[in-house]
């Protein structure tokens, strides 16, 4: 099966009903991950419980077609993953330095109150909270974030990068919303602002750069963070062809890190579903 009738079927309703249609596109993102040595990041994109049918209806709406509610939801499971990843990870002994606990301990307060935010705002329309696994074993990864704070934080990178970019890419979907574009709009600048603490930290440029992830100081198998449908070469904004302009302060690479490309659904869920836990059905 290619992975374009993978998200097809993913797309059906009367496909995602189905169980043993469920655990099939599971196992196939499963096996399209490995070949590709995909490593990363957020959503509940590939859950497949019984309780969580509601998310999937958000996860494979695209920006075009996404209600605020959609837009919302995804934003949520989006938070829900950064908060349980933060929490976990101050809660773990001797895993962060005391020297950085005070900015870990800061960001996963912020990432419990977005959460809150997003609770409150949606109701009873809000998505349970997928099954996390840090590991990455839903996808055949075997990270281990939470025993080395050097994982720990090349995860946390590739977390908040893509996070920013995710948010970027639906402000569309609440165009028409001004209430709940600001409130977007709040929460996106304060993840950039985490994603580029985060990066020098790790003795990163605060923003990022090249489209591959070496440029970003990660391992390749980060690359599908970094190297999407709309990778970040950044060249051509508004129809103007920027390239050439500016040899005198660092050329094209200056350019490209001028601007970030947005992730849409689509983009997010060729690289999600590596740390949803599958039901013992699945």
């Amino acid at each position: 099966m290619s992975f374009i009738k993978i998200l097809d079927k993913i797309s059906d309703k009367t496909s995602l009903d189905a169980s043993a249609s469920r655990r099939d596109v599971f196992k196939q993102f499963k096996s399209f991950g490995k070949d590709v040595t995909m490593a990363s990041i957020p959503f509940g994109l590939a859950a497949t419980s019984k309780n969580t049918k509601a998310a999937n209806a958000a996860f494979v709406t695209t920006a075009m077609q996404a209600s605020p509610t959609d837009v919302l939801n995804f934003a949520l499971t989006l938070e829900y993953l950064e908060k349980e990843y933060y929490n976990i990870a101050i809660d773990t002994d001797g895993l962060i330095p005391s020297e950085t606990k005070d900015i870990f301990a800061q960001i996963s307060k912020h990432e419990d109150d977005h959460v809150a935010f997003l609770l409150a705002a949606l109701g009873d329309a809000a998505v349970p909270k997928p099954t996390f696994d840090f590991t990455g074993a839903p996808g055949g990864l075997a990270l281990d974030p939470f025993e080395n704070y050097d994982t720990f934080l090349a995860l946390s990178q590739g977390f908040e990068d893509t996070g920013v970019r995710a948010y970027k890419g639906q402000a569309g979907a609440l165009a028409n919303d001004n209430a709940l574009l600001e409130y977007a709009l709040q929460i996106h600048s304060v993840e950039a602002r985490h994603a580029s603490k985060v990066r020098r930290l790790r003795g990163q440029k605060g923003w990022v750069t090249g489209g591959d992830a070496a440029s970003n100081g990660l391992p390749d198998a980060f690359n599908p963070i970094y190297a999407g449908a709309t990778p970040e070469s950044n060249l051509v904004q508004g129809g103007v062809d920027l390239s050439g302009m500016f040899a005198d302060f660092g050329g094209d690479q200056a350019v490209q890190e001028a601007f970030d490309e947005p992730l849409t659904m689509e983009e997010v869920l060729a690289i999600g579903g590596f740390f949803i836990v599958a039901d013992s059905d699945s």
